[in-house]
C-alpha cells in the first residue's frame, strides 16, 4: 500500500557535486546556522564582536615589534604595520574559516543524526560566520589607511573578486578537512599545527621576492594563498596586480573547491553512522 505524503530519502552512491537547488531550498537553515555560530562565538564575552578587530591588531603589533626591522623594507612607501595588516586580514579569515569548518560537522552531530538537510550547509555556515568577522575587520583596515594618510586606489574595486577566490579556497579546504575529521579524529590535532606552518609559508608579513623563489612557482607548487594575499595587498594599497599569480591562485582555489566539495558529498552519507 502506497503511503501518501511521505518522501523517502536514500543515500546515493558515487560522486556528486554541490546540490545548489537543495542548498537554496534550505537557505534559511544556512542563515540560522550562521547567526547561531556568531552568537555562540561572542556569548558571555565582555568585548563581543570587538574581538574581530582586536585579534588582527594584536597580531600586527606583535609582528611590527619583533619582525619590523627584519621583514620591513626601509625604502617602502607603505608603513610596515599597514603592510602587515593587509596580509593578516585575509589570512585571519582563511585560517578561522578552515578551523571552524573542519570542526563544524562533529560539533553539529545532533543535527546530522536526527534530520535530513544538505550537509554542506554546516561547514558553509561556519565559514559565513567568519566572513562577518572579516567584514568587521575591514573597518580597521580603512581606519589604519586614514591614520597613515594612504588613500585607496581604483584597484580596490578588485577586492570583491579576490574575496570570491579566497572564499572558494576556504570552502574547498574546510569541507575537505571537515569530512576527514569525521572519519579520522586525528585531524583535529593536525589542523592547528598545519595552519601555523601554512601562515609562515604565506606572504602575510614579508614580500615574496625576499624569499628567493619565483612567486609564480611559489603560487603553483606551494601555496595558492600567495597570489591571493599578495594581490589583495596590491589592490588595497594601489599597486599593479600580478595577473599571473592571481590566475594561478584562482585556478588552484577552484580546483580545491571542487575536490573538497566532491569528497564531502562522497562520504557524507556515512556521517550519521561514524560521527
Amino acid at each position: 500500500m502506497a503511503l501518501q505524503g511521505i518522501r523517502i530519502l536514500e543515500a546515493r552512491p558515487g560522486w556528486h557535486f554541490i546540490g545548489f537547488k537543495d542548498i537554496w531550498r534550505y537557505r534559511e537553515l544556512l542563515y540560522f546556522l550562521t547567526w547561531r555560530d556568531i552568537k555562540v562565538r561572542y556569548k558571555q564575552t565582555v568585548l563581543g564582536a570587538a574581538w574581530a578587530i582586536l585579534q588582527p591588531i594584536a597580531t600586527v603589533l606583535a609582528f611590527s615589534l619583533f619582525f619590523g626591522r627584519v621583514a620591513a623594507n626601509p625604502h617602502a612607501a607603505v608603513p610596515y604595520p599597514l603592510f602587515v595588516l593587509c596580509g593578516i586580514l585575509p589570512w585571519t579569515f582563511f585560517a578561522g574559516a578552515v578551523s571552524s569548518a573542519s570542526q563544524s560537522v562533529i560539533g553539529n552531530q545532533g543535527l546530522v543524526t536526527k534530520i535530513y538537510f544538505p550537509r554542506l550547509i554546516i561547514p558553509m555556515g561556519a565559514i559565513a560566520a567568519c566572513l562577518v568577522d572579516f567584514a568587521i575587520a575591514l573597518a580597521l583596515l580603512l581606519a589604519t589607511m586614514v591614520y597613515y594618510s594612504v588613500a585607496p586606489a581604483a584597484t580596490i574595486l578588485f577586492v570583491p573578486v579576490l574575496l570570491v577566490a579566497l572564499l572558494a579556497l576556504a570552502i574547498g579546504v574546510g569541507t575537505l578537512l571537515a569530512a576527514l575529521t569525521v572519519e579520522y579524529r586525528d585531524f583535529r590535532y593536525v589542523i592547528a599545527f598545519m595552519l601555523q606552518i601554512w601562515m609562515f609559508a604565506t606572504p602575510a608579513i614579508y614580500l615574496q621576492a625576499e624569499v628567493g623563489l619565483d612567486p609564480r612557482w611559489r603560487t603553483i607548487l606551494v601555496n595558492p594563498l600567495n597570489g591571493l594575499i599578495e594581490n589583495f595587498r596590491l589592490a588595497v594599497l594601489g599597486g599593479s596586480l600580478d595577473t599571473s599569480t592571481l590566475a594561478a591562485s584562482s585556478i588552484s582555489s577552484a580546483l580545491l573547491f571542487v575536490v573538497g566539495c566532491l569528497y564531502f558529498r562522497r562520504v557524507e552519507r556515512k556521517f550519521a553512522d561514524v560521527i
